[in-house]
Parts: C-alpha cells; sequence; structure tokens
C-alpha cells in the first residue's frame, strides 16, 4: 500500500461553481497509483466542493441560483464580520461539504460520463483556495 499527498491552490475569480476535475486528473496520473482512494478536502468554511454534471452550463446555473436561494445574503444573520455574502457562504458550505472521496482504478477516477469535480466558491470576491489531495492504494 502506497500514499500521496498534495495540496492545489486554485484562485476563484468569482462566486460560483469551478471545474477542477483536470487538476485533480493531473495530479493523479502523476502519482503511479492504479487501484486506490482519493479524497480531495477543501481547507475553507467558505467554499465547498461538489461532484455534480460538467455537460450542461445550466445545470452549474440553476445550483448556482437555487444556493442563493436557499442560503440568501440577509441583514438577519449575527456573523457578517467579512461583509454580507459570509454567513450565507458558511451555510452554503454546511449544505454541500468539504470532502470528497473518489474511487481509482487504472490510474484514474472512476466519475460517470458526465461527472466533475468542481469547487463551489460561495464568496464573492475573489479568493485563493486550497485543495488537499490524498490518494491510497497501490
Amino acid at each position: 500500500m502506497r500514499q500521496a499527498i498534495t495540496q492545489l491552490h486554485i484562485d476563484t475569480p468569482r462566486q460560483g461553481l469551478h471545474e477542477v476535475t483536470h487538476l485533480v486528473a493531473r495530479w493523479l496520473g502523476d502519482q503511479r497509483i492504479a487501484t486506490g482512494l482519493l479524497t480531495v478536502f477543501c481547507r475553507h468554511t467558505s467554499a465547498s466542493l461538489v461532484i455534480q454534471e460538467n455537460a450542461a452550463p445550466a445545470v452549474r446555473r440553476d445550483m448556482e441560483a437555487y444556493f442563493a436561494q436557499v442560503a440568501p445574503e440577509s441583514p438577519a444573520y449575527e456573523h457578517d464580520d467579512e461583509g454580507p455574502d459570509d454567513m450565507p457562504a458558511h451555510l452554503r458550505t454546511a449544505l454541500t461539504g468539504v470532502q470528497l472521496s473518489v474511487p481509482v482504478a487504472s490510474g484514474a477516477m472512476l466519475l460517470g460520463t458526465w461527472q466533475g469535480i468542481y469547487l463551489f466558491e460561495h464568496r464573492r470576491r475573489p479568493h485563493r483556495r486550497t485543495l488537499a489531495l490524498h490518494l491510497l492504494g497501490e
């Protein structure tokens, strides 16, 4: 059994879903581990991770609109230290999560045909986000 770990730094220019599948796959391909389990972990409380369809851009737009309705900006929140999008960002992260587990076979992620890994930026202004990748296998 072998393991590998790294951190990826992702610049998010805006709020919304940013596909990172290609970055994760590139790192995975360099590890020479054929079979195992990949963990992707977002090291933030106002950004999250999702596996979602990567073919139709309307899916991303609809998801972004849905989460804006579920956790809207509002003056009713007590926590607004970094602005009106602060607490909604934390709520959206709690609803989506910060960790994904993806099986690996033949050195590739076993994602479905239309699945991609997305960093979901919940803040309006640009950020530099860090993803920790951990691969365990042989």
